[in-house]
C-alpha cells in the first residue's frame, strides 16, 4: 500500500491550494481517508476525514469553513482543497489510510507573504 501526496507549495495569505493523495494498489473505495498536518517542532494533528463513499466528512475546528475534503473512488484519489490560507496553516500535510495504517510521505504547504 502506498499513498502519494502532491500539490504543496508556497502561497500568499488568502491563497489556495489543492492537495491530491493517490493510493494505487489499495482497496480505496472501501476505506475512510484522512488528512493530518505537522508544523515544525509540533505534533502531527488531524485536519479532516472522509467516509469511504464520500458522503460524510469531519474537520478540525481551525480549518472548518476553509478546507474541504473530497474523493474520487474511480481514480483512487482523495483531495484536500485549502482556501483562505493563513500563515498558521504552514505545515507538512500527510494523507493517512486508517484501515491500512499507512501514511503518505507528506507535501509541504507554506503560507507567507
Amino acid at each position: 500500500v502506498q499513498l502519494v501526496e502532491s500539490g504543496g507549495g508556497l502561497v500568499q495569505p488568502g491563497g489556495l491550494l489543492r492537495l491530491p493523495c493517490v493510493a494505487p494498489g489499495f482497496t480505496f473505495s472501501s476505506s475512510a481517508m484522512c488528512w493530518y498536518r505537522q508544523a515544525p517542532g509540533k505534533e502531527r494533528k488531524f485536519v479532516a476525514s472522509i467516509g469511504s463513499a464520500g458522503r460524510s466528512a469531519n474537520y478540525a475546528d481551525p480549518v472548518k469553513g476553509r478546507f474541504t475534503i473530497s474523493r474520487d473512488n474511480t481514480v483512487n484519489t482523495v483531495y484536500l482543497q485549502t482556501n483562505s490560507l493563513k500563515p498558521e496553516d504552514t505545515a507538512e500535510y500527510f494523507c493517512y489510510a486508517p484501515r491500512a495504517g499507512v501514511w503518505g510521505q507528506g507535501t509541504q504547504v507554506t503560507v507567507s507573504s
